[in-house]
């Protein structure tokens, strides 16, 4: 029979009841045993509809469980650490929605236990895993396009999220561009030296009064001696803007858009195509599902996870400095941040 991995998820918003339910129906070696929310009611709603044998709305009940041998963390951003610190203590493989935290101190502590616990922890940058992306990031490994020279990143939403949510999101280049942070490492296998924002309100006011902006511009200077740039936008009104470039010495990749079909109509009026998915639980479904795939496989077979922990921490890095970089309207390099 094939090992199992039994596993509780802490936390049944949206994100941790995808998790399960990919882990329920899509994983064959998972074993979702527990789940906990602090809204107890999501937790057993997402229970019932997946079978899930236990129900609490305290995470410490699903770690002192000895059958629940890894979590899975998607809960609100400013539990995070501290829940992966309780989960390692506990002796539980960890799996862990980005970011660990805002605050680079509470992250390292955080690491710090997971390594004096021998546990392994990945971190939930699901755009690594999209089929896409990753054959890009293969390609560059093997030499397809020489020496990389430059990388661009364009990703746009739909619509803005709630006000309510941008006060705690730690703003865009914490919430939304830390996943473009990530591509841009990943892709190229080079780390990025500094960067350079410039952001600006001009989707909708309420997010400046809220302190953040809802347009930007970073560029990136890797120490491969790359060049990068990543552009963001809160709305784009056709769809979920995702897109990458990598050029070289000898050749570029471009991956487009994913749309729900690829027909394409010419007629007296122009060329007409579908729009582009319009939010990111269609555009990276497989994306979900593989990372979580490479998560269990990681702990049956006693592998480093994929996504390690500095993989969590060096995009929070960047995201702090590009911060400082709006703020004091000069390149910052990630040495003057930690």
């Amino acid at each position: 029979m094939t090992r199992r991995l039994n596993i509780a998820i802490i936390g049944a918003g949206r994100i941790g009841r995808v998790h399960a339910e990919h882990l329920a129906h899509r994983i064959p070696e998972a074993n979702v045993v527990a789940i906990a929310d602090v809204v107890r009611a999501a937790a057993e709603e997402c229970a019932a509809a997946l079978h899930i044998p236990f129900v609490t709305d305290d995470h410490r009940a699903v770690l002192t469980r000895p059958d629940v041998e890894a979590v899975v963390i998607c809960s609100s951003t400013d539990t995070h650490a501290q829940l992966i610190e309780a989960a390692a203590e506990a002796g539980k493989h960890i799996f862990c929605e980005k970011p660990i935290d805002y605050d680079l101190r509470k992250i390292d502590r955080a690491l710090a236990a997971v390594a004096q616990a021998g546990v392994k922890l990945q971190i939930g940058f699901n755009r690594r895993f999209d089929p896409s992306f990753k054959r890009a990031r293969d390609m560059v490994a093997e030499g397809k396009i020489g020496e990389p020279h430059l990388v661009r990143i364009t990703s746009r939403d739909p619509a803005p999220p709630p006000i309510e949510y941008i006060k705690v999101s730690g703003g865009i280049f914490l919430d939304m561009t830390i996943h473009d942070f990530d591509m841009a490492r990943y892709l190229i296998g080079s780390e990025v030296e500094s960067v350079y924002a410039v952001g600006g309100v001009l989707v909708d006011p309420r997010i400046g009064e809220a302190g953040d902006v809802d347009t930007a511009l970073v560029t990136l200077q890797y120490a491969s001696g790359a060049l990068g740039s990543i552009d963001n936008s809160r709305r784009a009104v056709y769809g979920y803007d995702q897109r990458i470039e990598v050029f070289g010495s000898v050749g570029g990749i471009v991956v487009t858009n994913r749309t729900p079909d690829n027909a394409i109509l010419s007629d007296a009026e122009g060329v007409h195509a579908a729009r582009p998915l319009h939010f990111f639980m269609e555009r990276y479904t497989e994306a979900f599902v593989a990372e979580m795939q490479a998560f269990v496989s990681c702990v049956l077979d006693d592998r480093p996870p994929p996504v390690g922990g500095m993989d969590g921490r060096i995009p929070v890095v960047m995201g702090l400095a590009a911060w400082k970089s709006l703020r004091e309207q000069r390149p910052m390099r990630l040495t003057e941040i930690g």
